[in-house]
């Protein structure tokens, strides 16, 4: 197949659960197929992410865009004339008439098989007639993690923001989902949400990998059998509310048995409100951006999921399973694993739940190390990428069946 790749970033760094999914299954589906890869460019990326994308695909084209930084007062302008578009904000910022015109000529020019997607993100510059099948590739359902911003959210003002952008998002989301050829959700549970809201039939789930030999304790790090790690981007709103909810709920009642506890928060762009926790409170460590996540990995006795708001599913999760690391999640931050509670994982969700089975992981290490050793087990034997990258080639020719006849 030739595959036009849409985007709206460079993947270098790969620091993110979108891009690690993304990444990693362009990389099997190059193996194949012809991968061109066009992405809106922020300049943020690292400054060899061009050359790097050589690894994922064989043609790169790249539209300078740039978004506003958060809180700066360009976002909140953007915020406030946002008010009035019928976009959420987290869609209308990557509205580019430039990338629109290169996805026009390059259908126009080249024969493409199917045009992917990736993300809602791209969809907004996607032209309504084009010489392709075309398929969405959800990592998430948008609408349901605004729905739960909205849910959780404090204040009025705030709520009435997010239950607008929730309400946005759902409408666009409803709207795009029916316009593609296929979609591809990350789970089943996601693939029947968007079948029953969105009303489409043409959508199915392409499991999660992970790699698991990068993904492998190397033997060489001391534990420190008090500390808990948490690892993920901490400008993505979920994981920012989780860390608040973990820190200010639950450490506290995990400290009353375990005085020696702490906490290693590694991810790119902590928020301010958590650099300043750990200024405080020196059981907090937060690290920023790493090059490599594993060490603090495998320090750590026990990976803690403390997510309230969320779609798709984690890859951390898996990559935590593959280093043999007992995990302690909510039930929506597991959600769409195929995983049992009290085997490869513990699922709680209310503050003295999550703390007693930290507590637990903590104290008694046999179980702990039976739960972290079912949990490599299971993600070593079922959840590769070449699979994965298979799975997602096969949907795609189910968007080119769909197309055929309409051509």
């Amino acid at each position: 197949m030739r595959i036009l790749w849409l985007k709206t970033e460079l993947l270098h760094p790969i620091d993110k659960g979108g891009k690690i999914r993304t990444y990693q299954m362009l990389k099997e589906l190059k193996k194949n197929h012809h991968i061109t890869y066009l992405t809106l460019d922020d300049g943020a990326a690292d400054a060899d992410a061009l050359e790097k994308a050589g690894e994922y695909a064989h043609e790169i084209i790249t539209i300078p865009h740039r978004t506003a930084a958060k809180f700066s007062a360009k976002f909140y302008l953007e915020l406030t004339n946002n008010l009035v578009s019928k976009l959420p904000y987290a869609l209308q910022k990557y509205v580019s008439a430039e990338m629109r015109n290169a996805i026009e000529k390059l259908t126009g020019e080249k024969k493409y098989d199917v045009v992917v997607c990736d993300f809602l993100t791209p969809a907004v510059n996607l032209p309504l007639n084009l010489n392709a099948a075309t398929l969405l590739f959800q990592h998430n359902v948008e609408a349901m993690i605004w729905r739960r911003h909205y849910e959780i959210a404090a204040g009025a003002p705030k709520k009435a923001l997010m239950k607008m952008q929730w309400r946005r998002m759902f409408e666009y989301e409803k709207e795009s989902c029916r316009r593609f050829d296929w979609v591809a959700a990350v789970s089943k549970e996601d693939a029947e949400t968007m079948r029953g809201d969105y009303g489409i039939e043409n959508v199915s789930d392409v499991p999660t990998g992970v790699d698991t030999e990068f993904f492998a304790p190397g033997g060489t790090i001391e534990k420190d059998e008090f500390n808990l790690v948490f690892t993920g981007s901490m400008d993505w709103m979920p994981n920012e509310d989780a860390i608040l909810w973990f820190t200010e709920e639950i450490l506290p009642l995990v400290r009353r048995q375990i005085p020696q506890i702490s906490l290693t928060v590694v991810g790119r762009n902590p928020f301010p409100k958590l650099v300043e926790a750990s200024k405080k409170d020196q059981a907090i460590v937060v690290t920023g951006r790493v090059p490599d996540v594993r060490p603090f990995m495998e320090k750590a006795s026990v990976y803690i999921v403390p997510i309230r708001i969320g779609g798709g599913t984690r890859l951390k999760i898996y990559e935590a399973m593959a280093m043999e690391l007992p995990i302690v999640s909510t039930k929506i931050g597991a959600e769409g694993l195929p995983l049992r509670d009290g085997a490869e994982i513990l699922l709680r969700d209310t503050p003295d739940k999550f703390a007693e089975a930290v507590v637990k992981l903590l104290k008694d290490k046999s179980f702990a190390g039976k739960i972290g050793e079912q949990a490599a087990q299971t993600v070593r034997e079922k959840f590769g990428w070449q699979k994965v990258a298979d799975d997602f080639a096969q949907l795609c020719e189910q968007a080119i069946e769909v197309r055929r006849p309409n051509r």
